[in-house]
């Protein structure tokens, strides 16, 4: 639920109010790992606020659905810190928010990391409960480094495939195609102006992995 969605409300520790809880609309990426990544201004007050206190919380929900009550939510409790790799970190986050590269390119724009400590989960009623964390947990695996190989050669070669997943599993006739991202869980493709997830069935932990779920899920649309 964390990856299919692009934005939350993050929770702030006020510096200039003493601690008093501070809202802000933000977008995130989640990482191969399960983390988060957020691109924030050093002048934003959620930065300043970051910088004086690293806890915070993020909350996403499905922002298509207009049941609020009644929706799958998550909330992410954890620690932010800046990100050193800046460039690295910014080649798959740009894919999923181009509209970002403005902020990018400015030297007063850094991504900053929130390493989860727990996890809610709220998927309507009576459907609530803490994630175990040894079960978010994701251990290193050999796709990360494999990604932009895959996506390269997905964009390039199987541009009919990805329309007829779009076609087939959120029946979608896209036009324009591009994958963004693919981790364990499943990957992400830009359909003209929306952004799909398609969860494969088993987590796919290398570049081998992913062409077998890639070739099943391809069958089953054509079917």
């Amino acid at each position: 639920m964390l990856r299919a969605h692009r934005y939350g409300v993050l929770s702030t520790l006020s510096k200039k109010f003493d601690g008093y809880p501070f809202g802000s609309i933000i977008p995130y990426l989640v990482d191969h790992d399960g983390s988060l990544l957020i691109l924030i201004s050093t002048l934003a007050e959620h930065t300043k606020n970051i910088a004086h206190d690293a806890r915070v919380s993020l909350i996403s929900h499905d922002q298509r659905d207009p049941h609020i009550q009644t929706q799958g939510r998550v909330t992410v409790v954890g620690d932010a810190q800046q990100e050193p790799d800046r460039e690295q970190v910014g080649l798959r986050y740009l894919r999923y928010f181009p509209e970002t590269r403005t902020y990018f390119a400015m030297h007063d724009f850094s991504f900053y990391r929130i390493h989860p400590i727990a996890v809610r989960f709220i998927g309507g009623f009576g459907k609530i409960h803490w994630v175990d964390m040894e079960n978010y947990a994701v251990e290193p695996y050999p796709l990360t480094g494999q990604e932009s190989d895959v996506i390269a050669h997905m964009n390039t070669d199987h541009q009919d495939t990805m329309r007829n997943y779009c076609q087939h599993f959120h029946q979608y006739a896209a036009l324009d195609v591009a994958m963004l991202g693919m981790d364990l869980d499943g990957f992400d493709v830009r359909a003209d102006d929306k952004i799909f997830r398609f969860e494969f069935a088993q987590p796919v932990m290398d570049a081998q992995q992913a062409r077998a779920a890639l070739v099943e899920m391809a069958r089953a649309a054509k079917q």
